[in-house]
């Protein structure tokens, strides 16, 4: 494993090169996680792939002195000087948060990629509080204050549970985020940083037709976060292309012990 470091406007991105293939794959790790996360895979499919996994803003050892503003300009820019803009085809990687990096890279720049792989992505559907603290005024002051101010807030988490109106998994996933000052912290600067990339699904979608993009989706089983329905809905019209897998896992499907489930979407 190679990490290297890209030195973008007044930022220092981190990266990571597995593998030493003729084929490139782009892969953008998720929430809270590091792009080392991709590593296993050049175990297994480093000898026809090399992997580039970036360090998001505000993970891992990237240094982001850019504000609270990722814009798809970034993202494309910063993969373009990472993979030396070559000129063949590539795919592209996401897992969790990743996926929407990956969907919304693949919207801007569909003709360059081979294939598409999401692991049990984010952004194939909108979810309302991500929309509410991040897309309005009054949700966005909000969300900061409550990350100030956390208290009223575990304690209706709290509340919900005991009610059963959320789950488990959702409960203790939540309250994680939410009970450390400095995870507070960072979920604040992520969420609002990552505002601007929306994925345009039913353009994606057109894309998909149009490129003959190979597009694979897999999802956990036994995952409480993000459910197997939403990659349905989304393979709806482009069945030619895009095809489902379910594995027995929850959400941590970016994982070596899923490898065998994992490389068919690489190597097939």
């Amino acid at each position: 494993m190679d990490q290297l470091w890209l030195t973008y406007k007044n930022s220092v991105i981190s990266y990571y090169r597995f593998g030493n293939g003729p084929k490139l794959a782009v892969c953008f790790h998720g929430y809270g996680e590091t792009a080392a996360n991709f590593e296993f895979l050049a175990k297994y499919a480093g000898n026809q792939y090399s992997f580039y996994a970036i360090d998001l803003p505000f993970h891992g050892k990237t240094e982001w002195k850019e504000g609270l503003n990722f814009t798809i300009g970034d993202l494309q820019e910063i993969t373009e000087q990472i993979t030396g803009k070559q000129k063949g085809l590539f795919s592209l990687i996401g897992f969790s948060l990743g996926g929407r990096m990956a969907l919304r890279l693949y919207e801007a720049i569909p003709q360059k990629v081979e294939r598409l792989i999401l692991l049990a992505a984010d952004g194939l559907k909108v979810n309302f509080w991500y929309w509410l603290a991040t897309q309005t005024w009054l949700g966005n002051k909000f969300f900061a204050f409550t990350m100030r101010k956390p208290h009223w807030f575990l304690g209706f988490l709290k509340l919900l549970n005991r009610i059963k109106l959320i789950n488990a998994s959702i409960f203790k996933f939540v309250n994680y985020y939410i009970g450390d000052a400095e995870v507070r912290q960072l979920l604040y600067a992520r969420w609002t940083a990552f505002r601007n990339l929306k994925p345009h699904l039913k353009k994606i979608k057109q894309q998909i037709i149009i490129n003959r993009t190979r597009t694979r989706l897999i999802y956990g089983k036994h995952d409480r976060i993000i459910l197997s329905s939403v990659g349905e809905k989304f393979k709806k019209g482009i069945e030619e292309c895009c095809t489902i897998s379910v594995i027995h896992a929850g959400h941590q499907v970016l994982h070596e012990k899923h490898a065998d489930e994992i490389l068919p979407a690489l190597l097939q």
